[in-house]
């Protein structure tokens, strides 16, 4: 048998790198001293990774003769997914398993690691009923061991982080649904895992000899329904608690055409993702948790990481500390297009012939008595109306006529980042169903300068967005009217 030995300063292949579980992998491979080369159709598409520069990238296709990708490798991660790629997307993960096992057999590598879908009564056992997306699942990791290179399969079920196909499911039915009437799908048992534990799992399990040739199931400490993990994912999300009326009958094809309108998955990949929620995934063996010992996340606290990202993703990182037991989640570049929170934005753009510095003087005079250059009254009423709810309304004012720093209150905004000549960003505190920034963004173009001014929210719930939309005849006025008289006051510095 090969020697399934595998340390670091090693070089592994990573397929699916692309992908949201790929994308991490990478990152965390690096960190623990693994040599990576990249397997995908689309380098393009790595452009933004963060660890570009440190790996090697090959574009090829598990689908095609990829022999020569594996070769000088020691391992191979498997984590390429057809789901609702097109019609035949079984027939094409079957074939890319055979592939990528050949290619492997045919290179000497010690190691092939695949991560799988929970399902069934055992690891010997897929059970009568298992649905077509975890019976596809299975089979892809029985065709990669019946070759002569060791494989470690990790089986897991919903796996908890932002841009999750599972997760973004689940966090869409629940922000958008106050009220929801669900198959009684919503009373199977879940062992839901977060995702930091998935990549810990799929490290730790290359240099341990002893997960060679093994199929391992991998799942947090909590079990959980369905319905469970919404309720805790809407106290998490601080919306009100969500009324969930189960019913006998609903067809998986109505079900996910329900899924299709309500969420941004596409209805491809949301069909076979509702089908496989009939079963119960929950942990049986739990050898993992010996072989490679370690803290689990529970799903409340993988939630409360997600939710972080979500928002330091869509808005600005330095608004929400995302960290649970001192780790920080970052925003990763190879998130699904679908995924992350929804963010409702006005965008105004304009370029004004002044500099920079002059420029950004008058943005840094907004708000107390100087006021917001356009729409005082409406300014005045939101301000009303804020103070009458509990907010802090506009009776704060602002510390100085004309100089700010961060941390400032500026009226019933806080001063959150600002960058002399470049960046000043507000983060709302009035009472909203949602979180809110305003900012201006300033690049030197040619004598002039270019202004961005993004106003951006994160609604929470359908509040959250007949709030925006409620407002956003306002808008239409207030701030194209607050850059004509930022552009008005830098002109007049300069004449």
């Amino acid at each position: 048998m090969v020697d399934p030995t595998v340390a670091p300063g090693s070089l592994i292949l990573v397929t699916g790198a692309t992908g949201y579980i790929g994308g991490r992998l990478v990152g965390a491979l690096l960190a623990a001293g693994y040599r990576v080369r990249c397997l995908v159709r689309t380098p393009g598409k790595l452009a933004n990774a963060s660890w570009l520069n440190q790996v090697e990238v090959i574009q090829g296709d598990v689908e095609a003769d990829c022999v020569d990708a594996f070769a000088g490798c020691a391992a191979a991660y498997y984590l390429v997914h057809s789901i609702g790629a097109s019609p035949d997307w079984e027939a094409r993960e079957l074939r890319a398993a055979i592939n990528v096992r050949d290619a492997a057999a045919a290179n000497g590598l010690r190691r092939i690691v695949y991560l799988g879908g929970l399902g069934g009564g055992s690891v010997s056992d897929d059970g009568p009923e298992l649905s077509t997306h975890l019976t596809s699942r299975h089979e892809v990791g029985r065709i990669l061991a019946s070759g002569s290179t060791p494989v470690t399969e990790l089986r897991a079920a919903v796996v908890i982080g932002s841009g999750s196909a599972s997760f973004e499911m689940l966090r869409y039915l629940v922000e958008k649904l106050p009220v929801m009437v669900t198959p009684k799908w919503v009373g199977t048992l879940c062992q839901p895992i977060a995702i930091r534990d998935v990549l810990r799992y799929l490290v730790d399990v290359l240099a341990n000899d002893a997960t060679a040739g093994r199929v391992l199931e991998v799942g947090g400490p909590d079990v959980l329904t369905y319905r469970q993990m919404m309720d805790i994912y809407a106290e998490e999300a601080g919306l009100a608690k969500r009324r969930i009326v189960p019913v006998p009958v609903l067809t998986p094809r109505l079900s996910s055409l329900w899924v299709g309108l309500v969420t941004p998955l596409p209805a491809s990949l949301a069909r076979p993702l509702v089908n496989s929620l009939v079963n119960e995934v929950v942990v049986n063996d739990h050898a993992i948790e010996d072989l490679c010992p370690g803290e689990r996340t529970s799903y409340r606290d993988a939630v409360r990481l997600a939710l972080g990202r979500i928002k330091s993703a869509n808005i600005e990182t330095t608004w929400f500390d995302a960290a649970v037991g001192g780790r920080v989640s970052e925003p990763i570049p190879t998130d699904p297009e679908w995924s992350g929170g929804t963010v409702l934005a006005d965008t105004q753009d304009v370029f004004i012939d002044a500099p920079p510095a002059v420029v950004f003087d008058a943005i840094v005079r907004v708000g107390g008595e100087h006021g917001w250059y356009a729409g005082e009254w409406m300014w005045a009423m939101r301000g009303a109306i804020d103070k009458a709810v509990g907010g802090p309304g506009m009776r704060r004012g602002r510390r100085h006529p004309h100089e700010l720093h961060v941390g400032d209150a500026l009226d019933f905004w806080r001063v959150d980042a600002l960058e002399p000549g470049r960046l000043l960003r507000l983060r709302a505190e009035m009472k909203l169903p949602g979180e809110a920034s305003l900012a201006w963004e300033l690049e030197p173009e040619g004598t002039g300068t270019r202004v961005r001014q993004i106003a951006q929210f994160v609604p929470r719930g359908l509040m959250g967005r007949a709030y925006w939309y409620g407002v956003a005849p306002f808008h239409r006025f207030v701030f194209p009217g607050m850059l004509r008289g930022i552009a008005e006051e830098s002109l007049a510095e300069v004449s």
